[in-house]
């Protein structure tokens, strides 16, 4: 009961921050399913004329078997990330420029050889691109972006096998998001 009030007072808290009109977009990068099928969506909503803040999700359950021998290939994954957005002109359209802050729980092996390596990376990313309105409702989102943090690892021999070959902790520097979205505005 107490967190029903809790979230019914935030929303509350929110409201004024919604009187404007189109504030909320919901929005599914269509080339991130090229990665293995990852599932993803980003909701925002804008604070101000030229801010907007960010919460997205990607989700990738998937294994695939591969080749003659049928070996599994899988770059599975779970990444949530917060974070806010920059907009030169008016928020949804135009030019903008994002930083958020990410954590990722990951497993990615069978793709260049039998080595799996899973584990968990935190860390800040950067992402700049152009929005096209479609129409009303309905933009088309371009951009690029990568993300810099720790990464707290485990490698082992095959995606099956379980045996333990490496491991540790390290710093990464990586590519992040190659966006081609679909957003829709309330």
């Amino acid at each position: 009961m107490k967190t029903i009030r809790l979230i019914f007072a935030l929303l509350c808290l929110l409201l004024p921050l919604t009187a404007q009109a189109q504030n909320i977009a919901l929005s599914t990068n269509v080339a991130g399913y090229a990665d293995f099928g990852t599932l993803n969506a980003e909701a925002s909503m804008s604070v101000a004329r030229q801010w907007t803040i960010t919460a997205g999700v990607k989700y990738n359950p998937f294994m695939f078997k591969a080749g003659e021998d049928g070996h599994d290939l899988s770059n599975k994954q779970r990444l949530f990330a917060a974070g806010a957005r920059f907009w030169p002109w008016h928020v949804y359209s135009g030019w903008w420029f994002a930083a958020k802050m990410q954590y990722q729980e990951y497993n990615r092996g069978g793709i260049v050889s039998q080595e799996t390596v899973e584990g968990d990376r935190v860390g800040i990313g950067a992402t700049f691109g152009y929005t096209y309105m479609l129409a009303k409702h309905l933009n088309l989102e371009l951009g690029i972006g990568g993300w810099a943090g720790a990464d707290f690892y485990t490698v082992y021999e095959c995606p099956v096998c379980g045996l333990t070959v490496g491991g540790g902790r390290k710093a990464f520097i990586l590519p992040n998001d190659i966006i081609v979205a679909i957003s829709y505005i309330f």
